[in-house]
């Protein structure tokens, strides 16, 4: 999408604003940095957001807390407490638990999924919205898209990077499970956290 096809994709999708849940996976997010060579911004990604969500409860930020290796810590880690304050401080309701860190023979492999979290949540809410943006490449989530789309009669929308899409995503689209499948790389003005800071 060119800048001129975003902005009138932005201005269509201002009717559905009070209806439409936004679903944040932002540890596949985070990782798209790999493959982007930039960092999606959460203030950015918020600001975003609000093109498509009015609702804050129905923009939804799923991301899990960090409190290091000891089990016993009650103390975020500040790189951890930053992103999930941020989420806060930018009208983004977070759904979040703690990271486990699971013992392997190179130390520690850090573990938070939140696919559970988000596909309840899609079900749980289903009479509050009728259209998703989901923000996540993550292909096991074409599956509660099928679902909540066929028995709900509600419209996706899936926000991916290029290189980090589920080819189950790509069925799904192809399916009409999905409505539009956007990629990140297009919107880089809008969301990339060190275009517009000194």
């Amino acid at each position: 999408m060119n800048p001129n096809e975003i902005r009138q994709f932005l201005a269509e999708w201002s009717p559905k604003q009070s209806r439409t849940i936004v679903i944040i996976d932002y540890a596949n997010v985070d990782h798209w940095k790999d493959n982007l060579n930039w960092t999606i911004g959460v203030r950015e990604l918020a600001s975003l957001i609000k093109n498509f969500s009015s609702v804050k409860e129905l923009r939804r930020f799923y991301y899990g807390s960090d409190f290091g290796p000891h089990t016993t810590s009650t103390a975020l880690e500040p790189w951890s407490k930053t992103i999930l304050e941020g989420a806060q401080y930018n009208n983004l309701t977070v759904v979040t638990k703690r990271v486990k860190y699971i013992n392997d023979s190179g130390g520690h492999i850090k573990k938070a999924n939140l696919d559970v979290e988000m596909a309840i949540d899609l079900i749980r809410l289903r009479r509050q919205y009728d259209h998703i943006i989901l923000f996540s490449g993550d292909g096991d989530m074409a599956y509660a898209l099928d679902y909540v789309t066929k028995t709900f009669q509600k419209t996706a929308c899936v926000f991916g990077a290029r290189d980090s899409i589920g080819s189950e995503m790509s069925d799904a689209l192809q399916s009409g499970v999905i409505d539009k499948l956007m990629f990140v790389e297009d919107f880089e003005s809008r969301l990339n956290m060190h275009r517009h800071r000194p």
